[in-house]
């Protein structure tokens, strides 16, 4: 089974996505997706991505993988090069599992686990729809409510519902992030006792209405010098956050490391990292205590199950991320799945009873605050139909 054409997709309606189909000249067709800045993504992919794997084995997925992360540039962090990549591997994992028949779970090395503990991450609707970034002025929650679940509102305004909310359907753990304003106005800089008060106030609400029958994530979004991270984490640790996700830029492990040092409160990180080879810095600097994994930027399914073994290794558990796409969520489930060492798995559900559905012909089972394996081949999901006929959706493609 050797590559015949690759295509890209791209929906205008999300603008931050790219999705990815490689063909085979079998009719095999693998899916993959990558998140930001996906025109670059893009041309990257037929330029040349396209050139290095037409004609090639289809089910050579590490070989293409060092192949493509090996590259004159794009073998280090997040960049173009290493989306591309991502995107490319979960798309080969997705064919290997279709032509042997088998979910990826099972061609990872079968089910560490029956089912996984999920988290939701408190997102709304809107949130990351726009190719602006991460900023707290496009988080989406003046737009109007498309349903139940406009949950970032919720943890700013109502976190005492909204965590009586997610327990009724299950849901045991949770995460938001209301110390991202109070980063914007100083550049992480600086926090003050009013700013950390009111950043504080979602914490205080959660824990006087429901105790600890609710785990609570802090997500930072790197946007913290060092010194100002440590006031954050130490005045989050009264309220016994599960975890504090990426306080700094993940650009220093020994940096990571003596903050940790000096903090009781677990550090989770990163989504940021790319590769193996960067996640050991922070392994080998007893940097964190859970790794987090992006598929999508990691380097694909692959160097995620090897990023695990790695993590595994060190005693450390991971929990993959997901509050980009769908692709990436189904693949994770996978993953998280057949690790042994798997702790929790993101999920969103104003994504995954909304938009998601929206373009994904299915998705992994969640229900009553677990995740299960499903028995369809490969990903066992397709893009929609209607949504690859749809006006907005731009396709191209590279062929032998």
């Amino acid at each position: 089974m050797k590559i015949s054409a690759i295509e890209t997709i791209r929906l205008g309606e999300f603008p931050n996505l790219l999705w990815l189909h490689i063909h085979t000249d079998d009719g095999l067709v693998g899916l993959g997706e990558t998140f930001f800045g996906p025109r670059a993504v893009e041309a990257h992919i037929h330029e040349t991505v396209a050139p290095l794997l037409l004609g090639k084995p289809a089910l050579q997925m590490d070989r293409h993988a060092r192949m493509l992360q090996n590259q004159y540039l794009g073998f280090s962090g997040t960049g173009v090069e290493m989306r591309a990549a991502s995107a490319v591997d979960i798309a080969l994992w997705d064919l290997y599992g279709q032509a042997a028949g088998q979910p990826l779970y099972q061609c990872l090395g079968g089910l560490s686990h029956e089912r996984v503990r999920i988290y939701n991450t408190c997102a709304g609707y809107r949130y990351i729809r726009s190719a602006e970034g991460q900023k707290t002025d496009n988080w989406g929650i003046d737009a109007k409510t498309e349903g139940p679940y406009e949950d970032l509102d919720a943890f700013l305004n109502r976190a005492d519902e909204l965590a009586q909310s997610l327990l009724e359907q299950g849901i045991t753990a949770m995460k938001i992030w209301p110390f991202d304003f109070a980063a914007e106005a100083s550049e992480g800089r600086t926090v003050s006792p009013a700013e950390l008060d009111q950043a504080l106030e979602p914490f205080r609400k959660i824990r006087k209405a429901v105790g600890d029958k609710m785990e609570i994530m802090a997500e930072l979004h790197s946007l913290w010098t060092p010194p100002a991270a440590e006031l954050v984490i130490k005045a989050l640790a009264p309220y016994r956050p599960f975890w504090v996700e990426d306080p700094i830029k993940m650009v220093n492990a020994d940096l990571l490391a003596s903050l940790r040092a000096r903090t009781s409160v677990p550090i989770c990180a990163s989504e940021t990292i790319a590769t193996r080879r960067g996640f050991r810095e922070f392994l080998q600097a007893d940097a964190v205590d859970v790794v987090m994994l992006d598929l999508s930027w990691c380097g694909g399914l692959g160097e995620a199950k090897k990023i695990a073994t790695l993590a595994e290794a060190w005693g450390r558990p991971v929990a993959p991320h997901d509050c980009t796409g769908p692709v990436v969520l189904t693949a994770s489930v996978h993953l998280s799945l057949n690790c042994p060492n798997t702790l929790i798995q993101e999920t969103v559900r104003a994504f995954t009873t909304g938009w998601y559905r929206e373009v994904m012909t299915a998705l992994p089972d969640i229900r009553d605050g677990f995740v299960y394996p499903g028995t369809a081949p490969g990903l066992g999901a397709r893009l929609r139909p209607d949504r690859l006929s749809a006006a907005d959706c731009e396709r191209r493609t590279t062929k032998i």
